[in-house]
């Protein structure tokens, strides 16, 4: 969006841009002590982050800083390369669970021609996704881990010592549960009326909320991409199973849309100019004058 902030006008148009941003005024950050530090310091997109979310760590007493964006798996490569000592974490949730919260929550927002089998866009959509990072990943193994939704909800002392080895971080499940907040006390998660009624569980739901022609269906489209993240099929026969003509369509072209997309928002100047509306610009307030709010 801005080009290589190691250039002094790149980095002068980074800083109006971030400045300018809703992030920037949610940080209580004083605008002219952080563009006194970018000026000199920020030579990369990685030191940007640095500064930042190290100056934010500082404030609330942490020694460390993490960042958590699905966004993120798709530019591991990238990210390793602008922040050489990241270390990732891969969750990877059964891709039927995932594909029914996701139609869940973002409802039939496909191609028009796909929109009476979101829920197989979606799916195809896990499948990319979690074959993207784990390809990534492999990249530089020492620094990548992957773990499974499903431990981390069932078995959360065993999941987070894992985690924790790898992290080299302590992460005590008592001492989280005891002082967590946020998200930790409150799930985030579009099944409301699970919460309101004491019965939410975000395993296997798919088992209850698809029927069993769904389910069929679904593992025939994504069941080699589950045997790869060791998830069980319930269907035996899945080259049996009979799938609409769109839904096998769907399954041969968006892999590749996938891909393509990726390719035309990272690599291009439409793509990089399409990012700065996820950062929610607003017009100055005049000069030097940013509203904090």
């Amino acid at each position: 969006m801005c080009g290589n902030p190691s250039l002094p006008w790149n980095r002068e148009k980074m800083l109006r841009v971030w400045l300018d941003s809703k992030p920037f005024r949610r940080t209580g950050f004083d605008p002219i002590q952080m563009q006194s530090r970018i000026r000199r310091e920020c030579r990369s997109g990685g030191d940007l982050l640095r500064i930042t979310l190290g100056e934010l760590a500082r404030r609330a007493g942490a020694a460390r800083w993490a960042v958590h964006d699905c966004d993120n798996i798709m530019h591991m490569p990238v990210i390793k390369r602008e922040i050489p000592e990241s270390l990732f974490v891969h969750v990877v949730r059964d891709g039927r669970d995932a594909a029914l919260s996701m139609m869940r929550q973002h409802g039939k927002r496909q191609n028009w021609w796909a929109r009476r089998h979101t829920l197989f866009a979606w799916a195809l959509l896990w499948a990319w996704t979690v074959r993207k990072g784990r390809h990534d990943g492999q990249q530089f193994p020492n620094d990548y881990i992957e773990i499974h939704y499903e431990d981390l909800v069932r078995h959360p002392e065993e999941t987070l010592r894992t985690l924790g080895a790898f992290l080299n971080h302590d992460l005590d499940h008592r001492r989280i549960q005891a002082t967590g907040f946020g998200r930790v006390g409150s799930p985030n998660t579009v099944w409301m009326e699970e919460t309101n009624t004491g019965t939410f569980n975000p395993v296997n739901r798919w088992k209850t909320k698809l029927s069993t022609t769904e389910i069929a269906a679904l593992e025939a489209v994504i069941g080699d991409c589950l045997k790869e993240f060791d998830y069980a099929l319930l269907t035996a026969e899945r080259a049996s199973v009979r799938l609409d003509p769109t839904v096998r369509l769907i399954g041969l072209l968006y892999p590749g849309f996938f891909s393509l997309k990726l390719f035309l928002r990272s690599r291009t100047l439409l793509g990089r100019l399409a990012k700065g509306t996820r950062l929610e610009l607003a017009e100055k307030k005049g000069p030097g004058n940013h509203d904090h709010r």
